[in-house]
């Protein structure tokens, strides 16, 4: 689906057009966070409005952005967090985001048996706190859950993509279901739709993967084939032959690909 949207270039207060993170974060700090503050979503803008808080992390000389909005100064986790770098092939790489609701319940999926960062569970995983997280709906390495906006963030980021100049959006989903989620979105892959094709047919009764849902774990019960939280947790689990990893996606600025590899999930 093409983009009937007019095409605005970025410009600095002199007028000047700009091409990059880089450009934008050698401007006065109050230019370039008016700028960056236009990838909030108004919704998000509502919930933190009256005392909310939103830092912005660009460091001149560099090609990145950090994005925190928190629904209040002193909150432990913050409602959207957004990570931005760009690329030297004039590409955006949305390298993290996430936007979760203040007032669910955490679910400290993110923290070893010392309270420590497990960072997504690559330093160890908090076994009990997952199976709690998944029980209540969520996916894996999710302390929270979301506010469904990404539908209402990812048009904002396009329009700030486009105006740089840039044609593509690339990015890494850190786990099956984001990387389905994104095909909602309108990406495409560069490397692993043969993997997530190949997730599907395993998954797929009689298939490999579906013979291991065998309910030796939590995360690994019959009928977790069905749904992409319960592939989402398997493969979390270690399912596969080899761990989630080397996957890469593409969005072409204002076109949605309509790739979608698991055709026969329960919506």
């Amino acid at each position: 689906m093409a983009n009937d949207t007019e095409h605005k270039v970025l410009t600095d207060s002199g007028g000047r057009q700009l091409f990059s993170l880089y450009d934008i974060n050698r401007l006065p700090a109050a230019e370039k966070e008016a700028i960056y503050r236009s990838l909030l979503p108004e919704r998000l803008l509502e919930l933190i409005r009256d005392r909310g808080s939103v830092e912005v992390i660009a460091p001149e000389g560099l090609r990145f952005l950090r994005l925190v909005a928190r629904r209040a100064p002193e909150d432990r986790d913050p409602v959207f967090f957004l990570e931005l770098c760009d690329t030297h092939h004039c590409q955006m790489e949305l390298s993290f985001c996430t936007i979760a609701d203040p007032m669910a319940p955490r679910y400290d999926v993110d923290l070893d048996e010392y309270g420590k960062n497990n960072l997504f569970a690559t330093l160890g995983r908090n076994l009990a706190e997952e199976e709690r997280a998944m029980e209540a709906g969520l996916f894996p390495n999710q302390t929270r859950r979301g506010l469904r906006m990404f539908g209402e963030f990812l048009p904002l980021l396009e329009r700030f993509t486009e105006a740089l100049g840039m044609p593509l959006i690339v990015g890494e989903p850190l786990t099956y279901d984001n990387a389905i989620r994104y095909e909602k979105y309108g990406f495409d892959y560069t490397v692993g739709k043969r993997l997530m094709q190949e997730i599907d047919a395993g998954f797929a009764p009689g298939g490999v993967l579906y013979q291991r849902l065998d309910g030796s774990t939590p995360f690994r019960r019959p009928g977790m084939e069905k749904s992409v939280q319960g592939r989402s947790w398997a493969i979390h689990d270690g399912i596969l032959d080899e761990p989630w990893d080397e996957v890469r996606i593409y969005k072409t600025i204002g076109v949605h690909a309509g790739v979608d590899t698991f055709p026969g999930r329960e919506r």
